[in-house]
């Protein structure tokens, strides 16, 4: 099989594998980032802002938090102790550099460039000779930063809570971006002595315990990309394949998932961004190893958190305690956690598995995610965040760490540094491609190229969405080309908002899906969610996709209480809420059987957005999206509403 070598950044999460015998690749290749151009009125200020502003915010909070110096102490160029307050703190370095060299492929900064260079020559002096890494435990092991932690008197000692082995795998997907994106060696070789310590350390005869939170699998294995290590894929798989199994070590029980062997899980359990970043890594191992036991759990996990788990703005993880998953159809809305970093593993998990099978059910999950319960985790001016994403506020629980609203920063930053390190991403997820076909995934406007059966492709996207839903698409090949051209029909233009049963509306659209070429009406044939247009492609050809954009209500599942005799609204794929700044009777509002609702333009900080207005029992209506809530002030809000 012809492999592609592609730099991109969500790419980057895929580990793929490129030409090793024994080994298989997806099937599908996202479009690299670097051959990825957004013009986009949504998305192209929300990245602009991570590069122009939050990038840096976040490096100077890690310098006056300690974290920079924790790596100094640690390598004896200061005295003193630990700063931190996590045993995870090194990894917000790890991830903003992430971030940054991810913007660095679509925003050239040489001055960003050189800083790079500057933070990574301070974590080098925290490193210890034979390549470990974590600096709370080589700064003083009997004192760690956490109550939580344990003391240790040796390396690996408490690897539940220690999150050494959560440290690594940050380390090695920071470095596997910086170097993808710099061509430099100084982060990866960082990367790699720590690597390979590990796989001296671990493994059959050696080690047997697995980490408590889940990452370094994935790391390891784009380690592995780079280097074609077998040794790094190989830890990978047995850090996987251990845990559940009593017989190498003391179980950690599900809030770590480690109750079963992981082809034996069939629900989504425990803390959620473990989960999820174990669900990511699974999938690797399942296309690279074509194990039909991990594929089988892989996709019967998936099942549970659609059908079962998920919150309508796609947030994942119902409890506070334990930052987990609750029961199945435990979808509190006061109370819920969504966190934000979740909310990025579903994205990962969902993108390795439509690579793996082409369907467009997983862009169902990832587009819900995105609009909504994924950048709701960051501010318009990039510098307040949510740890948690509940779909309810009184304006008096302090939900967020201490806080009703948005907070500049967490002693736990693993959150704002996480949306760091993901938005810069965002153009990799626009398209995808194989031998016959071009993916069109996202209706972000702007231009990308890619190889298509032998021949190189460019397409311009020009889109109002998510505000309108007439995209037009240009076709532009080097040369003509035959090739299918798949264009994803969203689940919510075709009344299915989610796969599933999980959410419906309450009436069908009666307005169509409407697809052109060259201005030629087409019969629309979708085939796994996309409609299929295969035909020998010429310069100049163009596609008009006009999408059904209303306002839809959206009802629950009857199996969750907590939205019992409610609805939700929705616009395309934006999920709306009332915040008490727009409706003083908020408490008191309810959804008659017949409401007339219009929708109206609105300036919110720096966004122009659509609201949602009409009449409704106990006051008038004004609804606004959801990712922008609690950028106004401290307030009551409700994505949910009683039936009249």
């Amino acid at each position: 099989m012809k492999k592609w070598f592609l730099l991109p950044a969500v790419f980057m999460m895929m580990n793929q594998v490129h030409g090793d015998p024994g080994y298989e690749d997806y099937p599908i290749m996202p479009v690299s980032i670097r051959d990825v151009i957004i013009q986009d009125t949504f998305w192209l200020p929300k990245i602009k802002v991570v590069q122009d502003s939050t990038i840096r915010y976040a490096f100077d909070k890690c310098d006056q938090e300690g974290r920079m110096e924790s790596f100094l102490v640690a390598g004896g160029k200061l005295d003193g102790e630990c700063r931190g307050k996590m045993p995870f703190d090194d990894t917000d370095l790890y991830k903003i550099i992430e971030g940054a060299s991810y913007s660095l492929i679509s925003q050239p900064n040489p001055e960003l460039d050189a800083f790079m260079d500057s933070v990574i020559a301070i974590i080098k002096t925290g490193q210890e000779s034979d390549g470990y890494l974590t600096t709370w435990f080589t700064i003083n092991p009997q004192k760690p930063p956490a109550r939580w932690v344990k003391p240790s008197t040796s390396r690996w000692e408490h690897l539940e809570s220690s999150h050494e082995l959560y440290n690594s795998g940050h380390l090695f997907e920071a470095a596997a971006a910086h170097y993808r994106a710099t061509g430099k060696r100084n982060f990866l070789d960082i990367a790699l002595k720590n690597a390979d310590l590990l796989v001296d350390q671990f493994g059959p005869g050696k080690l047997s315990i697995p980490p408590g939170h889940q990452i370094v699998e994935t790391g390891l294995i784009q380690l592995y990309d780079i280097t074609k290590n077998q040794r790094y894929l190989e830890l990978a798989k047995y850090f996987l394949d251990i845990r559940g199994d009593s017989t190498t070590h003391h179980l950690n029980g599900d809030y770590s998932q480690d109750h079963l062997p992981v082809v034996e899980q069939t629900e989504a359990v425990g803390h959620a961004v473990r989960a999820l970043y174990m669900f990511a890594g699974m999938t690797d191992i399942a296309v690279m190893f074509q194990d039909p036991d991990y594929l089988r759990a892989v996709h019967a996990i998936w099942d549970n958190v659609v059908n079962k788990k998920m919150y309508i703005t796609g947030g994942l993880g119902a409890r506070h305690g334990g930052e987990s998953f609750g029961d199945n159809y435990e979808l509190p809305n006061l109370t819920a956690y969504n966190e934000s970093c979740a909310a990025i593993g579903s994205v990962y998990w969902n993108h390795r598995l439509f690579l793996l099978t082409g369907d467009s059910k997983y862009y169902d999950i990832i587009e819900r995610t995105l609009y909504n319960g994924l950048i709701s985790g960051i501010s318009l001016d990039g510098k307040r965040f949510f740890y948690p994403n509940p779909t309810e506020s009184d304006g008096q629980y302090k939900f967020n760490m201490g806080s009703c609203t948005r907070q500049p920063w967490f002693d736990c930053s693993c959150c704002p540094t996480n949306l760091i390190r993901f938005i810069p991403s965002i153009p990799d997820l626009i398209y995808a491609f194989d031998r016959e076909n071009l993916y069109v995934n996202l209706y972000i406007a702007g231009q990308a190229e890619m190889p298509v059966n032998g021949k190189k492709v460019r397409i311009v996207q020009q889109s109002g969405y998510p505000w309108n839903g007439h995209i037009e698409l240009s076709v532009r090949p080097e040369n003509p080309a035959e090739f299918c051209l798949k264009i994803r029909i969203p689940g919510w233009a075709v009344n299915r908002p989610v796969p599933g049963e999980l959410y419906a509306y309450t009436e069908p659209s009666g307005q169509k899906v409407t697809l052109k070429v060259n201005g030629k009406a087409q019969k629309v044939k979708v085939n796994r969610g996309y409609a299929e247009i295969r035909k020998m492609w010429e310069e100049g050809d163009k596609v008009t996709l006009d999408l059904p954009m209303t306002v839809r209500r959206i009802t629950a599942s009857e199996k969750v209480k907590d939205d019992s005799n409610k609805v939700a609204f929705e616009y395309g794929p934006i999920v709306y809420c009332a915040e008490e700044i727009d409706n003083p009777a908020i408490s008191k509002l309810a959804i008659p059987g017949r409401i007339g609702l219009k929708t109206a333009e609105k300036t919110i900080g720096t966004d122009r957005v659509l609201s949602i207005q009409g009449k409704a029992a106990g006051g008038d209506l004004v609804l606004v999206p959801y990712y922008i809530w609690s950028n106004r002030g401290v307030g009551k809000m409700k994505v949910w509403f009683l039936r009249q």
